[in-house]
């Protein structure tokens, strides 16, 4: 390794020689490799560097093979990862020795909170912004699903919003949150009862997996998540994945990953959140769009007064699939009236 650079959370950013290969970008998640080090020998994992993924191309670091990390001694017997080289051991708040234990086994709702769930994890800062815009006071939680990226960790933009939010769980084989869970539907509880969240956004991590079909999307787990939110008793909103400015005609208007997550997998129905203001043709794209909706998913149009100017004000750099704010506005736009209408609808839901 001949040089460190940015760091975040649990990420350290660094440049590693590669006979062969010249300086490669590299990123190690020290509470599970250690840290190296300039002048160390690292063992790297390739494959996403060689592929030149968009969403963080990086060499993974997988071991400092003359410096290992300590043994963990922390609480908790969660092992997620599992059973890759990698695996980690958190406590979950939802296992037997926690404190919320009795707390997440007796709760049997999350008494009508609203929970906005996005397909992207482009689209949580743009969530956030709509929310705080329309109701700051409201405390909004994060439930981080894996499809993405496994370790919360390699999120920038959740280090960014460490202020803002009243906190993460990561859930599935997801980890690093503020708090662990082993499923959706315990990290929705947790989200509730234990971090008091008025309103909670459920979307992957960054590093979508795709296929370029329906079916093939890790994003398609969306709707299992809106089902989470019915069984629970929470209000499921929709952040659509709009635009008008993304290449593939798959993607232009409403998204056919919107579609198949919201409207043939959300069982128990979503509300599907259209902002106003859109331009003519796309609006008459989405309208379209939406025409075939089930009965069970209402669409709603959400004024955006003012929900420009929050986005502009968010303390990272909004990107999806490439484009910033400016290129693919609608996205954000999409996003952020789901947020807005999920803190209108958050004054309906009884206190946690």
């Amino acid at each position: 390794m001949t040089a460190l650079g940015r760091s975040w959370r649990d990420a350290r950013e660094m440049t590693v020689e590669v006979a062969g290969d010249g300086a490669v970008r590299a990123l190690a998640h020290p509470s599970v490799v250690g840290s190296p080090e300039v002048g160390d020998d690292v063992l790297l994992n390739t494959t996403a560097w060689a592929q030149g993924l968009g969403t963080g191309g990086y060499a993974l670091v997988v071991a400092v093979p003359d410096r290992l990390p300590a043994d963990p001694t922390g609480p908790g017997h969660l092992v997620k990862g599992r059973y890759t080289p990698l695996q980690v051991t958190v406590q979950g708040v939802d296992e037997q020795e926690t404190e919320h234990h009795r707390l997440i086994a007796e709760a049997e709702d999350v008494g009508g909170m609203p929970v906005v769930v996005a397909d992207l994890h482009s689209a949580l800062p743009a969530v956030l912004a709509g929310v705080q815009a329309t109701a700051p006071e409201l405390r909004v939680a994060y439930v981080m699903t894996d499809g993405g990226a496994l370790p919360a960790a390699f999120s920038r933009t959740l280090d960014a919003l460490a202020g803002s939010l009243a906190g993460v769980v990561t859930v599935g084989q997801s980890f690093g949150g503020d708090l662990e869970a082993v499923t959706v539907h315990t990290g929705l509880l947790a989200a509730r009862h234990v971090l008091r969240a008025d309103v909670t956004v459920v979307a992957q991590g960054p590093g979508n997996l795709g296929t370029g079909t329906p079916w093939g999307f890790s994003g398609v787990a969306a709707g299992e998540a809106c089902n989470a939110v019915t069984v629970l008793g929470g209000q499921a909103v929709g952040a659509l994945r709009i635009s008008d400015a993304d290449p593939r005609p798959r993607h232009r208007g409403v998204s056919h990953h919107s579609l198949t997550a919201f409207g043939r997998v959300a069982l128990g129905g979503v509300t599907l959140v259209v902002p106003e203001g859109l331009p003519p043709e796309l609006a008459g794209q989405v309208e379209e769009d939406l025409a075939g909706q089930p009965d069970r998913n209402p669409v709603v149009r959400v004024a955006t007064s003012g929900l420009a100017e929050a986005l502009a004000a968010v303390p990272v750099r909004l990107s999806t699939m490439g484009r910033g704010l400016d290129e693919d506005h609608a996205y954000f736009l999409a996003a952020a009236a789901a947020g807005r209408y999920a803190a209108d609808r958050a004054g309906e839901s009884p206190t946690a």
